[in-house]
């Protein structure tokens, strides 16, 4: 199954749908830097409606504590303490991939990163086998073709 979603359409339980017949094979064209990324703040203010299609997109709330970091800064004040966003497009892809693992018998774990012309990454693509008896030889093969992109 091909997946190409638009934007962040894709809810997680569609996804947990589709691993759960242990007979497709998904390719999905996972909205890295032209949705998730744009959700996340710098300063961890996230909207509410945006922290909901996170939550829909990754299937948990755990995106929150594993993307943002609580620091202690001192000012001319004392001690303040600063939540920031502590993640980029690397440990956001891995995040993913992490979490398809969980449902899927076998995942490329080097899905193909899609950039723009200014070398930022717009869309992951990522391969997840359904089926326990084909998973390794089609993750093999979905390695040797997301290797060329």
């Amino acid at each position: 199954m091909f997946i190409d979603p638009f934007g962040m359409q894709v809810k997680w339980p569609t996804i947990e749908c589709i691993a759960r017949t242990k007979a497709i094979d998904m390719w999905l064209l996972f909205p890295l830097g032209i949705g998730v990324s744009r959700l996340l703040k710098n300063n961890g203010q996230i909207k509410e409606s945006w922290k909901n299609k996170l939550d829909d997109i990754f299937g948990t709330k755990d995106w929150f504590n594993e993307f943002y970091k609580m620091t202690i800064e001192e000012n001319l004040f004392g001690k303040a303490e600063r939540l920031s966003k502590d993640v980029d497009f690397e440990r956001i892809s891995s995040f993913f991939i992490k979490r398809l693992k969980m449902v899927f018998n076998k995942v490329s774990e080097r899905p193909a990163k899609l950039i723009n012309s200014k070398n930022n990454p717009l869309f992951l693509l990522c391969f997840a086998a359904g089926n326990p008896v084909g998973a390794k030889t089609a993750v093999k093969i979905a390695d040797n073709l997301l290797r060329g992109i």
